[in-house]
């Protein structure tokens, strides 16, 4: 619909750099990923509320290229402005109202019911436009997206169409607006005449018994209860008025039929892009509240070093924050060679946790977003594949171990030197020579591949398999062992700091046994 010429940054997009169609790609089903990782919960209570924007596909389809990134980094930062998020979020609105018209237009039956509600939404469209383009003058945003919408927003609002479809529809308001008629209503007939300068009787009885208020008095006016949309009667009323206007109605038909596809396809497209941006802000806005925070992470395409400060599970710290609870969080780091993490340690002590928090964060980061914590190095990843231990599916009739290298067998194939790959309780329904020799096969297909990884497992002696591999587990309050601490550390797996940890707290370690026993 734009007619102007754009001299400036190219403006196709909020969510994708560039001007190629093939950027803005959008993935239809959520990745197979999601469901372990818990990240549909993180992407269900994102949109909640946004439903009419269709924001899941954004949120499964990973940026390629670390420009994408960098490009919603750039975004993500502008709108944690606050000038800028207001002006965003009263557009929206006004976007919102505009929307809400044109349904109602569609549902009405009368002519000029329907055209004065498509000029209502006309007019909120055009000033939605016109109050974002001033406000982005003033902000001067910093990323390449919103300044390239700036200038596109410029050009498009000093248009010949645009301005146009502006002076066209606040003159018809004007005009419709100057209308004045008179009812004379006599039993159940109602006659339309033109309005005469007759006195407006309600003012003056107004007037009349304003002597005799005194103080806060009860209302005895009528209530009328709220209907949109116009009755038979009205419809007939509105006719005949009609008919001393034949030329404001005859403007207002015509107008409907020239302005019928008045939005601009690039204006829209931003409407719902943005809102990507807006509610992952107003989403994590509630954990800032509580004094946790978020980071914009480093990425890279070719470094596997990696570092993550005070990061914690999205998805988990949602329901202890309802639940007004503790949110316990934990750091990492990998340095070459180094590339799978292998953590053991004590059942139900966070290391299913930790493996989530791997995959949430770099999902998140690969789609541009901040997260949790206070400094990510992380990695551009072409894949992210996991393997989390499910019950036996009868209908498959494969046994539960024989599933599960299937399973595996699938990952290692799509598996990359580029892939992220997470695995929770492999082998588990099998011998523990059985568990111990499949888990290797798989550590060195996974090391062959020198993909990054996280490997959580009963089985101590995998933590040391070979330098790509590093050991860590979960840990105990040292004074009891029954309480979990739930932080992941880097140490050796012994498969004994429990058990021993359980031993000194009933007395009944070699030590203690020895004390008690003594002649």
């Amino acid at each position: 619909m734009n007619d102007a010429c754009h001299d400036h940054l190219p403006f196709l997009s909020i969510l994708f750099p560039g001007t190629g169609a093939g950027d803005a790609t959008e993935a239809a089903d959520e990745p197979a990923c999601f469901q372990d990782l818990n990240l549909h919960r993180i992407v269900a209570a994102v949109i909640a509320g946004r439903e009419e924007y269709n924001l899941e596909p954004f949120f499964y389809s990973k940026i390629e290229t670390l420009d994408g990134i960098n490009y919603r980094q750039e975004v993500m930062r502008d709108l944690e402005r606050d000038e800028i998020m207001r002006a965003i979020a009263a557009f929206s609105s006004a976007m919102a109202d505009m929307r809400k018209r044109l349904f109602q237009a569609n549902k009405l039956h009368y002519r000029y019911e329907k055209e004065r509600w498509l000029l209502g939404a006309i007019d909120l469209y055009g000033m939605a436009v016109e109050q974002l383009v001033q406000a982005l003058r003033q902000a001067k945003p910093d990323s390449r997206g919103l300044r390239a919408l700036a200038h596109y927003l410029d050009d498009y609002a000093q248009s010949a169409t645009f301005q146009r479809l502006v002076a066209d529809t606040r003159q018809l308001i004007s005009e419709l607006s100057r209308i004045r008629y008179a009812l004379h209503i006599k039993g159940r007939n109602i006659t339309v005449r033109r309005y005469d300068n007759e006195i407006d009787a309600s003012i003056a009885i107004e007037e009349t018994f304003a002597k005799f208020r005194q103080g806060a008095v009860h209302s005895h006016l009528a209530k009328f209860s709220h209907r949109v949309g116009l009755d038979h009667i009205d419809a007939q009323v509105l006719e005949r008025v009609a008919l001393f206007y034949p030329e404001i109605f005859r403007s207002l038909e015509a107008y409907g039929v020239e302005h019928a596809q008045f939005v601009d396809d690039a204006v829209v497209r931003f409407d719902r892009e943005v809102q990507f941006y807006v509610a992952y802000l107003s989403y994590i806005g509630q954990f800032r509240a509580r004094g946790l925070v978020f980071c914009y992470p480093r990425l890279s395409e070719t470094s596997k070093e990696l570092v993550g400060n005070e990061v914690f599970d999205l998805a988990l710290a949602d329901r202890l924050l309802r639940e007004n609870m503790a949110i316990v969080r934990n750091d990492f780091h990998l340095h070459d060679p180094e590339r799978l993490y292998v953590i053991s340690g004590p059942n139900q002590g966070g290391k299913t946790t930790f493996a989530r928090i791997f995959g949430q964060i770099h999902w998140l980061a690969n789609i541009g977003c901040p997260v949790p914590g206070w400094e990510a190095d992380l990695f551009l990843f072409d894949q992210l594949l996991t393997h989390f231990e499910k019950e036996e599916d009868i209908a498959n009739l494969r046994g539960k171990l024989k599933d599960d290298l299937v399973r595996i067998r699938q990952v290692l194939d799509q598996a990359t030197s580029r892939s992220i790959v997470i695995m929770n309780e492999i082998f588990s329904s099998t011998t523990l020579d059985d568990a111990t020799f499949l888990g290797e096969k798989v550590l060195a297909g996974l090391s062959q591949r020198d993909t990054l990884g996280v490997c959580v497992t009963f089985l101590a002696e995998l933590a040391s398999f070979n330098e790509k591999t590093v050991s860590m587990m979960s840990t105990i309050d040292p004074s009891d062992p029954a309480v979990r601490t739930f932080k992941v550390e880097r140490k050796p797996a012994d498969g004994l700091a429990y058990a021993l940890a359980i031993a000194e707290k009933y007395r009944v370690t070699y030590a203690w046994l020895a004390r008690r026993i003594r002649p």
